[in-house]
């Protein structure tokens, strides 16, 4: 340990807590962020093969996918001369990136924070103030940096022909929506550092806010912890499939970019949620051959465990990994709360933790992605340029399932947890424990 100055001995202890978590650390919690989501997509996205896009793509493409991880909007436009036109759209958020991100922020802001007990609002305040200043400033840099115009190659054959005949040679763009995108980053932030106050059993809280920890914080740490040890089973099972069937690169972009994309629709999945979708044209979703089996019809297509056992049984295997993950999740959460708190509290919170959960993975797990070229008035020429991509969750009914299995599960892990020593709880052989001491523990 440096010895203390003559200075910090006569500032008081409030201010030199405060002094841990100044610009400096807010800065380096900014720019690790930036820093991890951006080299997490441009792996990702090389991955894909986005490094041979023409015109110098890459760079603003990456930016672009930063932006999205955040709940930003990337506008999509495109031009084929007088005679022709495009449309397209997508909307999609790579998860990847953004878990990378709020990982490196709810760190960052930690950890100034820990081994104390209480901490004013105003101070809170004043530190995560800081680091949405810092971070208000880099969205806008990577905003401004997300755009970009490139020409999509015809090909050789007729279509290609066509397209030079009447000037019709497609070039597409897209570009940031600066005030929606720095809007709804900002709060991404806040929502990130409040999640970060809720999970961390270390963090400090406003005095005012104390008598709530004892049934959000074991909730939310066990929520986070369930939807983490999903994407861990999840790369595992990615990295065997590549390392045995092939396709790495696919695969690891995949994990690189949206691998929750797929695990947590797949959790709800297992509760019993539909999802429903399309697959058509040139567009697929990375995803196992099956889904894409399933979704590539002429109609809207169901997503769910009756439809995709129908092509393999295996799927069923979704159903028992959600109840190991439950158990757990709802065993952990016992385990973290205070002695008091009783098994049908316990389910109760089980039960709104999961069904805000699931309420979360269905806004945040939709994918739509659409593509198409007119010349003189004719849609969609074909000649895989067009094509059409979406997924979107039947979200009431998955929020609606996720209660009945939070109360079952959550009761169950209380009953499991009722052997392990809790706060608050007292020893069997007295209050004073079998030394004399105090007994909590």
């Amino acid at each position: 340990m440096s010895p203390r100055t003559p200075s910090d001995q006569a500032r008081p202890p409030r201010e030199r807590a405060v002094a841990r978590h100044g610009w400096v650390p807010a800065l380096v919690t900014v720019a690790g962020a930036l820093l991890a989501m951006a080299v997490v997509a441009a792996l990702g996205l090389w991955a894909a093969g986005a490094a041979d896009l023409p015109g110098g793509a890459f760079a603003p493409v990456v930016a672009a996918t930063v932006v999205t991880a955040v709940g930003g909007t990337v506008r999509l436009a495109g031009n084929a001369g007088d005679l022709a036109g495009t449309r397209a759209e997508l909307t999609v958020i790579p998860l990847s990136v953004t878990l990378t991100g709020a990982l490196v922020v709810a760190r960052g802001f930690l950890r100034p924070l820990r081994h104390r007990a209480v901490a004013g609002a105003a101070e809170l305040a004043g530190w995560a103030g800081r680091i949405a200043a810092l971070w208000l400033l880099a969205l806008i840099g990577v905003t401004l940096a997300a755009r970009h115009t490139f020409a999509v190659s015809l090909g050789d054959d007729a279509l290609g022909e066509l397209g030079d005949l009447f000037g019709a040679s497609p070039r597409v763009g897209f570009t940031a929506d600066v005030p929606l995108s720095v809007f709804v980053g900002l709060v991404w932030l806040a929502g990130v550092l409040v999640l970060a106050l809720l999970v961390s059993r270390r963090a400090p809280l406003p005095g005012g806010l104390l008598r709530f920890q004892a049934s959000v914080r074991p909730a939310a740490y066990a929520m986070v912890a369930l939807l983490l040890a999903s994407v861990g089973i999840g790369g595992v099972i990615a990295l065997i499939v590549a390392a045995t069937r092939g396709h790495a690169a696919e695969t690891f972009a995949v994990i690189l970019l949206g691998l929750p994309n797929l695990v947590w629709p797949a959790l709800t999945i297992g509760l019993g949620a539909t999802w429903n979708g399309r697959v058509e044209g040139p567009f697929g979703l990375p995803m196992p051959h099956v889904l894409d089996e399933v979704l590539r019809t002429p109609d809207l297509s169901e997503l769910n465990l009756r439809t995709l056992s129908e092509h393999d049984g295996r799927v069923w295997w979704l159903l028992v990994v959600d109840v190991v993950l439950l158990l757990a999740a709802a065993f952990v959460m016992a385990a973290r709360s205070p002695a008091r708190v009783r098994a049908w509290q316990h389910a109760v919170h089980m039960a709104v933790a999961l069904a805000l959960t699931v309420f979360m993975i269905c806004l945040v797990g939709r994918v739509s992605a659409h593509y198409g070229l007119s010349v003189l008035g004719i849609g969609d020429l074909g000649g895989g340029l067009a094509g059409e991509l979406f997924l979107r969750p039947r979200l009431w009914g998955a929020v609606g399932l996720a209660v009945p299995w939070g109360l079952l599960t959550g009761f169950a892990g209380a009953l499991l947890a009722r052997h392990v020593r809790r706060r608050g709880q007292v020893r069997a052989d007295g209050p004073d424990g079998p030394d004399g001491r105090n007994g909590r523990v």
